[in-house]
């Protein structure tokens, strides 16, 4: 029980922000058009002070595991692979590849990682080092995957002109603030980088704006009807994220003698809600942004009962204490 009501209290008021989002926006206070703003806001300023302040703050070097860390690089991977090639295939509506893939596969791991791990523990524990293999690999693939497969020929080149989609492909990959962040705060980390106070400071007042500010323009965006013509592929992506990588990738994790703190930054990596700011990027680089707002909603509701339900598992077989 005593999980189930932390669970509650890291998803619900994320869920509750989506909302207030939404009755803001038919009230009258905000539009689509401060949506926008906030969007390219996020992107371009928020989410690569928070992807850098992440990684500078992590030791690589002090807190390497390089079992745990290959586990995390790989089990990552291999589900994007696998996602993106099935999706590729089966879906449908062309269209929705970039938006599914990744919101099947990407964790709220930095925003409720190290929070659900000191709420056990005491400490962050293994989050950090889970981090590190994981979380720049969600977002260099999720940058690649939204750029060749948009629908937009300014962000991923002619169809048919395999050089030309190649070289836009990389630019963007070059380019985008995601990708800058996450670089700078690689080589900060492996310097041990330590900001002066004014600085620091000033990026993490940026950095906190991030998660806040995405799911404010998750709800005032959020279109009830439009959602109902995604219900679907939704449905589908919430189960891969909820349900489908743990149950694969769990059993390995314990095979591999993964135990307490490693194994619960294992199932946040796994069977987290999809991140917000996965919605973010489908909006700001031509994916469906309609179909990743869906995902967002709907795995953040189920997500206090199935994490709970994992942890459950995992202490019955006396996996974690």
């Amino acid at each position: 029980m005593e999980n189930f009501i932390f669970s509650l209290n890291a998803t619900i008021p994320v869920f509750a922000i989506i909302v207030v989002g939404n009755i803001l926006r038919k009230i009258g206070i905000i539009d689509l058009n401060f949506s926008n703003i906030a969007n390219k806001f996020v992107f371009k300023v928020c989410l690569p002070c928070l992807l850098f302040q992440d990684l500078v703050s992590t030791n690589i070097r002090e807190n390497f595991d390089t079992k745990y860390v290959g586990f995390c690089f790989f089990a990552t991977l291999i589900s994007i692979v696998v996602i993106w090639f099935l999706a590729r295939k089966l879906l449908p509506d062309k269209s929705e590849v970039g938006a599914f893939v990744q919101c099947s596969y990407r964790s709220s791991a930095a925003i409720l990682g190290v929070a659900f791990i000191q709420n056990i523990y005491g400490t962050s524990g293994m989050a950090p080092v889970m981090i590190v293999g994981s979380v720049p690999l969600y977002n260099i693939f999720a940058v690649t995957i939204l750029i060749i497969e948009s629908n937009d020929a300014n962000t991923r080149g002619s169809k048919g002109d395999f050089a030309g989609t190649l070289k836009k492909s990389l630019i963007g990959i070059a380019k985008n603030p995601i990708i800058l962040g996450i670089a700078a705060g690689l080589i900060g980390s492996f310097l041990n980088l330590k900001l002066p106070h004014m600085i620091d400071k000033s990026i993490s007042n940026l950095a906190v704006m991030a998660s806040p500010l995405a799911l404010i323009s998750i709800g005032a965006s959020f279109e009830g009807k439009r959602a109902l013509a995604k219900v679907k592929p939704t449905i589908v992506a919430s189960a891969i994220k909820l349900v489908v990588l743990a149950a694969i990738f769990l059993p390995i994790a314990v095979m591999c003698g993964f135990r307490d703190q490693k194994l619960i930054a294992i199932i946040i990596m796994l069977a987290s809600p999809c991140t917000p700011t996965a919605y973010i990027m489908a909006k700001n680089m031509h994916g469906d942004d309609t179909l990743a707002a869906s995902i967002i909603v709907v795995t953040t509701f189920f997500s206090s009962i199935t994490m709970t339900a994992w942890i459950y598992i995992m202490k019955a077989l006396s996996l974690i204490q």
